[in-house]
């Protein structure tokens, strides 16, 4: 590893700010980095602004110089990413309403473009969105929320041109090609349709909290300004959105917080009616609704810890009408049903890997879709028809790429219909995947998912990439990644802990990963490398960690109780200033990450918050290795968190290894917009990991 010794870090101006709660008192000497949205995107910057984006611009001139050396191998890895990807592409084709819908990529291009054809698909293309054009002159550009009216004339999308996550939705004339002038502003980007074709329902975002807290009707023709609240929510706790049902049948309302789900249905038919409440909202009772012919089917945790599915008339929703359709299995997560006319798909997990249950509903008879490897991820795809005995799943592997299947549900035939192509060349057989368990220090078993390239010896002498997130109950199944070949090409293992605030194991591994029970995750984690080490997969100098956003607190908190634990740790827009942010109900998202986090206004949370939060406690010692990475325009966590902690850590740093930050200065919390922008942040961090290896090429 060659690096510039010569460059001094840059050192930011400590300007004490004293925060009191409970009678405890902290100072914080970077408050001062934290920018509003009008001060970034000012064309006249005050001198605050200008202080701030000189640090982080010298970080990012620190880091260049720091990493200068690698640049022609951090091109290189760009390159042999990119150059995997299979740069004339197109989707599978789905059929809904009597068109086939797909999406394509040309060479060269970063963005897709959307098309369709009538009834079949030997029928001329029509292109609804080239977003390659749409996206000229923008350094970022995301299109969400595309939905199609019901007589398959209009097409309402979301754009965001600043990956603030706040999209401003249009309308577009498939019959003329016109894209009205009218548009909706600050919303979550996708609409909902009612039978008139006239009219959709969206979600409104507060520009302060970026909150989804209104829901508003729309009629085409009119404007924004004169757009109908049909729903407010006042519990800042909830997100909220809208809907179309599968059955075209209904607009869904839901309003869920981590505890509590609600919903409010009205017909489509009815777009100037009064939405109903679909059952008096409870706490701690979570569920979602899937609508057929004259019946709601309902996936709930109402007496059942991992959930079961009750069914109700639709003319009576109330909870006092449900009736058991699957029985609550404490060893098996229900996490979700697609409707057929004659059959029923179920996505269950159990002992951590996903299973699809085919159950004819005319018959009773059922049966499992069964999958061969140790680890995976299988998942139920898009199925807009009804009366369809095909069924449509995504499946994958550390191993194998993203497949696309269709599965007869009568003959039990599969059809592979798409295979994500790595170009080049890809031989599975060429890797290895194993399920492990680590012992955690409480006694209980932590799976971890690994993959290696054959000929990996187990000596400790190999590196070992090991990847973490923990919260919210987000599984990260064992999925494939081009891009990960990078790594495991040059001699790397990548494993996955599957540590508790997840749910591969069930609710009750989130809900022991969470609150008072936080430091599970941590802990686990450290334990999975440890067992890692012990192991001999791989060893002390050579095990490195990596997450991002709550995973990046994860790498935070562990940078923290452990600090020479890994040779080398990447923090991708980590969550690290926890008091800070979870006492500021300004800031986005904070007020409904109280289930998850806890509020600091209670003292109980607050000591618990402040004991592992990675920003208040960073202490002068020895640290590895690191890289944090940002997006100034980072809605989720906010630049300064990252930003202030690197400058913190700089404040209190005794050793001499490598602490470096990258900010993203077009990007938000997804980085890059963009095919192949995105990989340009992989090629940096790899080329990061793989220097402190000794790999240079």
């Amino acid at each position: 590893m060659k690096n510039n010794e010569k460059i001094s870090p840059p050192e930011a101006d400590k300007i004490p700010k004293a925060l009191k709660s409970h009678g405890d008192e902290r100072i914080d000497n970077y408050y001062w980095m934290r920018l509003s949205d009008e001060q970034k995107s000012a064309k006249d910057p005050d001198e605050q602004t200008k202080k701030v984006m000189d640090y982080l611009n010298a970080e990012n001139n620190y880091l260049d110089a720091k990493l200068g050396h690698t640049k022609a191998f951090q091109e290189n890895l760009f390159e042999e990413i990119k150059g995997r990807i299979k740069q004339q592409d197109e989707s599978v084709p789905y059929f809904k309403n009597g068109y086939w819908y797909y999406t394509r990529f040309e060479t060269g291009q970063e963005y897709p473009i959307y098309c369709r054809k009538e009834k079949s698909m030997d029928s001329e293309e029509i292109i609804l969105m080239d977003v390659n054009k749409m996206a000229e002159g923008f350094d970022y550009y995301q299109i969400g929320g595309m939905s199609v009216s019901p007589d398959n004339k209009w097409l309402a999308y979301g754009e965001d041109t600043l990956s603030r996550r706040i999209y401003t939705i249009r309308f577009k004339n498939l019959e003329t090609g016109e894209t009205l002038k009218e548009s909706i502003p600050n919303s979550e980007g996708s609409a909902a349709w009612a039978n008139d074709n006239r009219t959709v329902f969206y979600t409104a975002k507060n520009q302060v909290t970026l909150l989804s807290e209104k829901i508003k009707r729309h009629s085409i023709g009119s404007p924004a300004t004169e757009d109908v609240v049909v729903y407010y929510e006042k519990d800042s706790s909830f997100y909220n959105g809208v809907y179309r049902s599968k059955s075209g049948k209904y607009i869904l309302i839901y309003n869920s917080s981590t505890l509590v789900s609600d919903y409010h249905i009205l017909r489509t038919d009815n777009p100037y009616g009064k939405f109903e409440q679909f059952t008096p909202r409870e706490k701690d009772m979570l569920y979602s609704i899937d609508h057929f012919e004259d019946k709601f089917y309902v996936t709930t945790n109402w007496d059942a810890k991992n959930f079961r599915l009750m069914e109700t008339p639709e003319k009576a929703t109330a909870k006092g009408n449900w009736k058991e359709v699957i029985a609550h299995r404490p060893e098996v997560l229900l996490e979700g049903v697609e409707v057929f006319s004659d059959f029923m798909v179920v996505e269950e997990r159990k002992s951590g890997l996903t299973n699809l249950r085919i159950i004819n509903q005319k018959s009773g008879q059922e049966h499992y879709m069964g999958f061969a490897e140790p680890a995976y991820m299988a998942y139920i795809s898009i199925n807009p028809e009804f009366g369809s005995e095909w069924l449509r799943f995504g499946y994958s592997s550390l191993t194998t790429p993203s497949s696309t299947f269709d599965y007869n549900m009568v003959t039990k035939q599969k059809v592979l219909k798409k295979q994500q192509e790595v170009v080049g060349g890809h031989d599975p057989k060429a890797y290895v995947t194993e399920r492990l368990y680590a012992i955690s220090r409480d006694g209980v078993e932590v799976p971890i998912s690994i993959v290696y390239k054959k000929g990996f010896v187990k000596d400790g002498s190999k590196p070992l990439l090991l990847y973490g997130y923990g919260s919210y109950g987000s599984t990260i199944d064992p999925y494939f990644s081009s891009v990960r070949l990078s790594l495991l090409d040059r001699g790397f293992a990548f494993a996955i802990a599957h540590i508790r605030g997840g749910q591969m194991l069930g609710r009750q591994w989130y809900e022991d990963g969470k609150l008072l029970k936080k430091k599970n995750s941590f802990f686990d984690f450290i334990d999975c490398a440890k067992f890692l080490i012990d192991k001999k997969y791989t060893s002390p100098s050579h095990i490195y960690a990596q997450g991002g956003s709550a995973g990046g607190l994860l790498m935070g908190a562990v940078l923290n109780i452990e600090p020479t634990l890994f040779h080398g740790i990447v923090a991708a827009v980590p969550f690290v200033d926890v008091i800070n942010t979870m006492s500021d109900p300004t800031i986005p998202l904070t007020t409904n990450e109280y289930d998850e986090w806890g509020n600091p206004e209670d003292k109980e949370y607050y000591d618990y918050m402040l004991s592992y939060s990675p920003y208040d406690n960073v202490e002068e010692k020895n640290h590895t290795n690191l890289l944090v990475t940002t997006g100034l325009f980072d809605s989720q966590v906010q630049y300064w968190e990252p930003a202030k902690w690197v400058a913190k850590l700089r404040e209190f740093k005794i050793d001499g290894n490598l602490l470096l930050l990258h900010t993203n200065m077009e990007a938000g919390h997804g980085g890059a917009s963009g095919r192949f922008k995105q990989y340009r942040e992989y090629a940096l961090e790899y080329a990061f990991l793989m220097d402190l290896e000794g790999i240079s090429e």
